[in-house]
This record gives C-alpha cells, sequence and structure tokens, in this order.
C-alpha cells in the first residue's frame, strides 16, 4: 500500500467518486495537497481529503477505501499519516467529523479522537464533530 499526494492524473478518478465535493475545487485541492491517494499495486483504491475549520484547524473531510480493502487496517495508516505530516506543519490538533448514523464514529474514537460537539442540519441525521490532540515531541 502506497500513500501519496494527488496528482493532476488523480483528478478524473476523484472526480468520478466523491460525491461530496464540489468538481471545482478537486483541482486546487491537489496543488495544495490537500488530497491523498492511496494505492495498492499501482491502482487506486482511495483517497482522503482535507480542509481547514476556522482556516487555522486542519479538518479531514473525507476518507475513502474502496470496498474490498476495509478492514485491513489501511484507513487507520491513512489517518495516522496525515495527522503526522500536520503535526510535521506545526499544527497541534486535528479534526473531523462523522454522522451519527454511521460507524466511522468508532473508528475515530479508537484512533484517539474525542467528542468536541455537533451539527444539526435539517433531515440530516447528526453530524458529530472529533478532535484530536497531537503530541507533541
Amino acid at each position: 500500500m502506497q500513500i501519496d499526494f494527488a496528482i493532476e492524473s488523480d483528478c478524473e478518478y476523484i472526480s468520478l467518486r466523491d460525491k461530496h465535493i464540489h468538481k471545482t475545487l478537486i483541482r486546487p485541492k491537489i496543488k495544495e495537497n490537500e488530497i491523498l491517494i492511496i494505492r495498492e499495486s499501482n491502482q487506486e483504491i482511495g483517497w482522503m481529503r482535507y480542509g481547514f475549520f476556522w482556516d487555522n484547524t486542519p479538518f479531514m473531510n473525507m476518507i475513502w477505501i474502496d470496498e474490498e480493502y476495509r478492514g485491513t487496517g489501511i484507513g487507520k495508516k491513512v489517518v495516522q499519516y496525515w495527522e503526522e505530516l500536520m503535526k510535521q506543519k506545526g499544527f497541534e490538533m486535528v479534526m473531523t467529523s462523522t454522522q451519527s448514523n454511521e460507524g466511522a464514529q468508532h473508528f475515530y474514537r479508537k484512533l484517539g479522537y474525542r467528542d468536541a460537539g455537533c451539527l444539526m442540519l435539517e433531515n440530516e441525521p447528526l453530524e458529530i464533530i472529533l478532535t484530536k490532540e497531537l503530541n507533541k515531541n
């Protein structure tokens, strides 16, 4: 398994699969190294993208691993890789969120994320906001 920053040639792969981002934002996020691509044997099997909450705290917006690769530890490795990148950039905390009806909340809590609040949107499940302090060395 390989984790790399997405490059221009990954744009189509992301565009066809990621239904939670406006298409015009994919290329700028690739340019800013805000999308990671996960590969197995040189084939894309997932991605992780992030932005910044309040323009100062890294916020993981989406992590996707193709179905057949889930439950193998790849997601954990990607999150830890991203956390280390953010730590190297000098950030002391990272954030993410997940809907209350999704099992991902348990995944994040196992990785040390803590509930920090919630967001309620009309006709949507409760969105749980999670944060994690990055260890200082």
